[in-house]
């Protein structure tokens, strides 16, 4: 497969990966001696700020013009799924070693295959499935092994 044929998200999805990976090792030495809630916010805080600064950079930093009632609702969930989140994993890096807690942050990525499935009406081939089952094993076998 030649690099032409690679799609342009999956640059982005790997970067993500990286940075999530990052996060991870970060979050485990920030979160020591702090409140994993106020570790959380300061993270938050900094997200905005980052964010802010880049749309502002950009030039896009502007009303997003008219949104309809379900873009808010499903925007308001999903970042209310991703506050959610971070105070889970926040709190789970306070506790546990963050080789453990990362791994079974990680089986999102099992309930994303399934949530798409049921909800999204996507389908996967037989051969993602069997990759769907390999990263929740895979996950479980580090979490526990």
């Amino acid at each position: 497969m030649d690099s032409s044929s690679v799609p342009p998200y999956v640059f982005w999805a790997a970067l993500s990966a990286v940075f999530a990976a990052l996060t991870a090792i970060f979050a485990k030495v920030g979160v020591e001696g702090v409140d994993s809630d106020v570790a959380t916010f300061i993270r938050t805080v900094v997200i905005l700020v980052t964010l802010g600064l880049i749309l502002l950079t950009m030039g896009k930093l502007h009303s997003p013009g008219p949104l309809s009632t379900k873009t808010w609702v499903f925007l308001v969930l999903s970042g209310l799924a991703t506050g959610a989140s971070w105070i889970c994993y926040f709190r789970a890096l306070k506790a546990g070693p963050a080789a453990v807690v990362a791994p079974i942050d990680k089986l999102s990525v099992v309930l994303v295959a399934v949530f798409g499935v049921v909800f999204l009406s996507e389908r996967l081939a037989p051969m993602q499935w069997f990759g769907v089952v390999l990263v929740g094993t895979g996950a479980v076998v580090l979490a526990l092994g």
